[in-house]
């Protein structure tokens, strides 16, 4: 688990399954994943009895975002995933999907978190994510810890008939640099 003020970051367990059945299941955010029909039940019933932890061996990683000073509210997840342990990266995908938590800092402090995590436990070089461009609320939850753009995927998502670009954002760890310049 992963605890920061208020938030902690902790695995999936049996008793999420309703929730992950409802976000999952939300057609509106399909267009961000793969995802082009819905989940039942049992498939996300089996995903939780198998899912491994081992981010090495399945290549991916999620956490469920878990509130504080609500008695352990679920509001969201927020993944590893085309984790890549040759080349030190990972991408980073984030979702609230309490839309009454949105807005509320929460995702930047699972994101710091996740950040935290990922360079100092993973020994990760970079993190990247892909967001659309017209979504300005990831942007700028990105930005503001310190990823920079770094390209655009031009027509990459097609969301009710129309192409969207993609932004692409990294955040490099330099730390470890640093120290050996020193």
């Amino acid at each position: 688990m992963l605890r920061s003020e208020n938030i902690l970051l902790r695995a999936i367990e049996p008793s999420d399954l309703d929730l992950m059945h409802e976000w999952e299941n939300n057609p509106a955010i399909w267009h961000l994943g793969r995802t082009v029909s819905p989940f039942s039940k049992y498939n996300l019933e089996e995903y939780i009895r198998h899912v491994e932890h081992d981010i090495y061996a399945t290549r991916q990683l999620r956490f469920v975002i878990e509130q504080l000073n609500d008695p352990k509210k679920t509001i969201g997840y927020i993944d590893l995933y085309e984790f890549d342990p040759l080349h030190r990266r990972a991408g980073v995908g984030i979702l609230i999907g309490d839309e009454s938590e949105r807005r509320k800092r929460y995702a930047s402090e699972a994101l710091r978190s996740l950040i935290r995590y990922s360079f100092h436990f993973l020994n990760l070089r970079q993190l990247f994510c892909y967001i659309p461009e017209n979504n300005f609320p990831s942007k700028t939850l990105f930005s503001k810890n310190g990823f920079k753009e770094s390209g655009i995927l031009l027509d990459w998502l097609l969301v009710s008939g129309e192409w969207i670009p993609v932004i692409v954002m990294q955040l490099i760890n330099h730390e470890k640099e640093e120290e050996i310049e020193e």
